[in-house]
């Protein structure tokens, strides 16, 4: 089949997203995308200008509706994540994303007042207390989706959950790439200090590196 237009992949990217635990890099998705939609290798080379895939373009403009509908964030590192409402739901209507997302560029024509929002000092160290507390409230589930997004962020790729904390062994895998010339598989636990008002939310590797490393890849 085609690569789909913009609005045509709303649904698909939703579903890849959840498929990779609710956060992704931008290669990532494109690569379960292409899965989903089962694109031949020939469909999803296509090109649509210069050096850039018909699929990677159109992606980029469903990211940027449904970012704007309220489904997607995304971080400076080129991660993108469902938000808490993109992962409540299974999937959209694509006139009614293109009705709210047009009727925000008319708004937007507008000027938009500047308001000045400066914190304070109390409130810049409020936040970091109620991270503490919302960290070491979630459950084992959400924690380690936290640490797969933590580690997408620090670069790592193809980040894959596979156990439950309390289990005793890997929680994780993933592939970091060093200079484009190395990578590396690593195994990963994901650990929460709670009794000692020490919290590291973060994945801690297991003891040692995979044996699985691999040159070039």
């Amino acid at each position: 089949m085609p690569v789909p237009t913009y609005d045509g992949l709303f649904n698909p990217l939703l579903r890849a997203l959840r498929e990779l635990g609710g956060s992704a890099s931008v290669a990532e998705q494109e690569n379960a995308v292409a899965r989903i939609l089962k694109l031949t290798p020939e469909e999803e080379a296509e090109i649509h200008r210069g050096n850039r895939t018909k699929l990677s373009y159109r992606l980029a403009w469903a990211r940027n509706y449904l970012k704007r509908f309220g489904l997607l964030e995304n971080s400076t590192r080129g991660v993108w994540a469902l938000t808490s409402k993109g992962s409540g739901i299974d999937t959209v209507d694509p006139v009614e994303v293109n009705r709210v997302v047009k009727a925000q560029d008319v708004a937007q024509l507008a000027a938009m007042p500047n308001e000045d929002t400066a914190l304070d000092d109390e409130s810049e160290s409020n936040w970091e207390d109620e991270a503490l507390e919302t960290i070491k409230g979630m459950s084992a589930g959400a924690f380690e989706t936290l640490c797969q997004r933590l580690l997408r962020e620090s670069g790592f790729i193809q980040v894959e959950v596979l156990g439950r904390s309390g289990d005793g062994g890997i929680d994780g895998r993933g592939v970091v790439k060093l200079g484009g010339i190395l990578s590396f598989h690593v195994k990963f636990q994901c650990k929460r200090y709670k009794d000692t008002g020490l919290l590291r939310p973060c994945a801690t590797f297991a003891e040692r590196w995979s044996d699985e490393q691999t040159r070039g890849s």
